[in-house]
């Protein structure tokens, strides 16, 4: 999904795109909670609505917000319309001819390498599209020169091939994110991860295929990864998850500033997947760190550190450290203290739409270290600050199936899995090889005709008569 236009627009797509983007401009927010380039990101066209105009009744949505005298009643039905609109966007195909698919793999696995290699080939030999030839194929810089690629032995089989064997650094994924139409991830999570630092921005749609360890984000096996492609690139098209990442924003505290100049300065930013940690780094003493919603003062932070978490990043770092599992369809900012001072500081779920922001006081006794999704690992001063915001550019994964997230919990995890099952009673008549019924029933008697659970109710659920509990009658059972 490269953002190409499919056709020529009509006027009444771009009168939608501008009455969307007008209606979000005008939008009135409280406090200075959104900058100028955020309020910018919110105006222009998203990634997706270019390809979700026909699946989704913008209109109707847009009448709603520009209701001024809007009752009780017609505001739950636009809340329910606009969240029609997301279930919508999850829930439709996209249907579309993939002409640049990209590869992303760890140049430095001999292994991976060799299947790159076969994949590579597979594409650009596949006909698509009434071509008799496959799609544009961009690999990694890396295996330009690699034997093991054997990169002229492939241009060899079609001179035709040599305009459709591309290569990809960072540098092209941060500018110019729209020339792919498809990323294939060959590897684990961490080959996942990589890609969402890839694109700061706007992503492509995510297919990841299991060659890892682990694998909650990886959920297409590579054996079958040409009917996997063929049935997405194909009339059935693509379910793509969009997964939540957070924008972190680092701000610099400037000393020396002037009363009506700033105190802050911006500094680096990341586009989280996963998590941002903060901790205490090598200092011996408990962070302190003021934890600010919507610029309100929460509390303040005094452990070890803390983890904010995407739901995507709910199985990571957070659930070692105690946090719960979030299904990646919630939107929702999961916080999780690491080794908290009062055991009272539980995980606990955020909503989305809260600007949060963690602080070093002035005064405090040491400093503060982040990381962003395990990477950029930075030193927050007394006097810095992070801001955590949901970002405005999701990271869209490609479906396997419907329950994949709970399939890899199951996989991974061993999720509500036990080693050894209950027992099922054995008090039934059984029917032998002869075809004759074998009594397995009870050997011992009974003072009424029918047999009862260790609950004391029959099967129509009432208690049997004569059969009381023994603290009723004054009886204390032994234990057996």
């Amino acid at each position: 999904m490269a953002g190409k236009d499919q056709g020529p627009k009509t006027s009444s797509e771009a009168m939608s795109h501008k009455r969307l983007a007008d209606a979000l401009s005008e939008l009135s927010l409280q406090g200075d909670q959104l900058s100028a380039s955020k309020m910018a990101a919110l105006a222009s066209p998203c990634f997706f609505h270019k390809k979700f105009d026909k699946a989704v009744n913008l209109d109707k949505v847009l009448d709603e917000i520009d209701d001024e005298t809007i009752s009780h009643s017609r505001l739950m039905q636009t809340a329910t319309s606009v969240r029609e609109v997301s279930k919508q966007l999850q829930r439709r195909p996209i249907k579309m001819r993939v002409r640049n698919v990209m590869i992303v793999t760890k140049a430095r696995d001999n292994e991976l390498v060799h299947l790159t290699r076969e994949l590579a080939e597979w594409l650009l030999c596949t006909p698509r599209y009434g071509s008799d030839v496959g799609v544009n194929v961009y690999v990694d810089h890396k295996l330009r020169k690699s034997k093991r690629f054997d990169m002229p032995s492939l241009l060899a089989k079609d001179q035709r091939f040599e305009s459709m064997l591309r290569f990809w650094t960072p540098e092209l994924c941060w500018e110019s994110p729209e020339k792919f139409d498809l990323v294939l991830t060959l590897g684990g999570d961490g080959t996942v991860l990589f890609t969402s630092w890839l694109f700061q921005r706007i992503v492509p749609p995510i297919l990841s295929f299991s060659l890892g360890s682990l694998g909650f984000l990886t959920n297409f096996e590579y054996d079958k990864y040409q009917g996997a492609l063929s049935k997405i690139m194909g009339e059935a098209g693509m379910r793509v998850n969009l997964r939540m990442r957070f924008t972190c924003t680092v701000y610099r505290y400037q000393k020396g500033a002037l009363p009506d100049g700033p105190q802050h300065i911006e500094a680096e930013q990341f586009e989280v997947l996963n998590e941002l940690v903060i901790d205490r780094g090598p200092s011996p003493y408990v962070s302190n760190l003021e934890l600010y919603g919507d610029n309100n003062l929460l509390t303040v932070v005094q452990a070890d550190g803390c983890i904010f978490s995407t739901p995507t990043g709910s199985t990571a770092y957070s659930l070692s450290a105690g946090g719960s599992l979030v299904h990646p369809d919630i939107p929702a900012i999961l916080l999780t203290p690491i080794c908290p001072h009062t055991l009272s500081f539980r995980p606990m779920l955020l909503n989305d739409s809260m600007l949060l922001r963690i602080a070093v006081p002035r005064h405090s006794r040491a400093t503060a270290y982040c990381a962003f999704d395990g990477k950029g690992r930075v030193e927050l001063r007394q006097g810095d600050h992070v801001t955590i915001a949901a970002s405005q550019y999701p990271f869209p994964t490609v479906l396997s199936q419907p329950t994949e997230w709970f399939d890899s919990l199951s996989r991974t995890l061993r999720w509500n899995n036990r080693g050894a099952q209950q027992k099922a009673w054995d008090g039934d008549a059984e029917e032998g090889e002869d075809g004759q019924q074998t009594d397995t029933g009870f050997d011992i008697d009974f003072d009424n005709d029918e047999v009862t659970n260790d609950s004391g109710y029959s099967a129509e659920g009432s208690t049997v008569e004569g059969r009381e509990s023994p603290m009723r009658k004054g009886v204390i059972l032994p234990f057996l």
